[in-house]
């Protein structure tokens, strides 16, 4: 609970007359009253050091505490833990702090000064009186950040980072098509992390480029052994994509093609959308089917059809992926 800095009445007065907007936010240090909230398996925790099952009587003091501190704003992380569909053949007290939930949200008035405001992966699995008008009735979709959102979480997180004068992060940016904020703090730790091994006095454009390519494929394995029947083996196979995706119509630009060992992968090959995709097409979607066969086809043209590898179990599975999923939700 974050007490805020002007009295209820005004608050609830701004709220209804004007849009609120953020002019700046700043991270400063915090030693008033604060609860971490946050849900796991059918209850929730107090977080901290010595974390507290969140029953009823917790509930109704969380609800006391936001009251007291008024005006205040309770966050709830994770509420789908908590928060989901009743069924009436759980056991009583999986619905206990649900119900106390909900009987508090519909205890507080307007000019009580107190926002509550809950995040969840799964919408779809909260329970319908959880989301009625009067309690969390708003919803706000967090999507993807797109190339000018990147291209400033980037900015943020690099300015701790010395990166070299030749690093443009716009152009970073329009390279990472579908990165959330999270992996985009983690290529510049990797960065900054490759950088330092070697001794670097800044991050370049070669250490960004090793961990993007660790984000999408995963490390090497160097020290795998692998028979050269399994090599060559593998060559044609990400030979065999590698030309799918150079010549089937709607394909995504090929970013990188390798035969070292990556992640349980012997080879990958990588696509990246040219821009942020908002919508897919049919052609697009045949063109994804096309690349995912492409592998197996090259096998079977140059080892014959008995001798086709297990290498491409992974993108049949993929292929029926997209094929189902056109066929059932497109």
């Amino acid at each position: 609970i974050w007490p805020a800095q002007h009295t209820a009445a005004s608050a609830v007065d701004a709220l209804q007359h004007r849009k609120a907007t953020i002019e700046s936010i700043e991270r400063v240090a915090y030693s008033g009253y604060v609860y971490d909230f946050c849900g796991c398996d059918s209850e929730a925790f107090f977080g901290g050091n010595n974390p507290v099952l969140l029953h009823n009587s917790k509930v109704r003091k969380l609800f006391s505490a936001a009251r007291e501190k008024s005006p205040s704003i309770v966050f709830i992380d994770e509420i789908d833990a908590i928060g989901s569909k009743r069924n009436p053949r759980d056991q009583t007290y999986m619905k206990q702090t649900l119900n106390q939930l909900l009987v508090d949200l519909d205890g507080f008035a307007q000019t009580e000064g107190v926002i509550f405001m809950a995040a969840t992966n799964f919408p779809e699995v909260l329970d319908p009186a959880l989301t009625r008008p009067g309690r969390f009735d708003r919803i706000v979709q967090v999507p993807l950040p797109d190339v000018r959102g990147r291209a400033a979480i980037l900015k943020k997180h690099s300015e701790k980072i010395q990166l070299s004068g030749d690093v443009d992060l716009n152009i970073v940016a329009r390279g990472t098509p579908g990165f959330s904020g999270a992996e985009l703090q983690n290529l510049l730790n990797l960065a900054a992390i490759e950088a330092s091994k070697q001794r670097a006095k800044s991050v370049n454009n070669r250490h960004l480029d090793f961990a993007k390519d660790r984000i999408i494929m995963g490390s090497e394995r160097k020290s795998a052994v692998i028979t050269p029947e399994n090599k060559l083996a593998t060559a044609y196979h990400e030979g065999g994509h590698t030309l799918a995706a150079m010549y089937t119509p709607g394909a995504m630009p090929l970013h990188k093609v390798t035969v070292m060992p990556r992640g349980h992968a012997l080879g990958v090959t990588v696509q990246l959308p040219e821009a942020d995709r908002e919508s897919v097409n049919k052609q697009e979607y045949l063109a994804q089917v096309d690349v995912c066969m492409g592998g197996r086809a090259a096998e079977e043209l140059v080892f014959g059809l008995e001798k086709v590898t297990s290498g491409c179990s992974s993108d049949l599975r993929q292929a029926t992926r997209v094929s189902t999923a056109m066929v059932s939700q497109f």
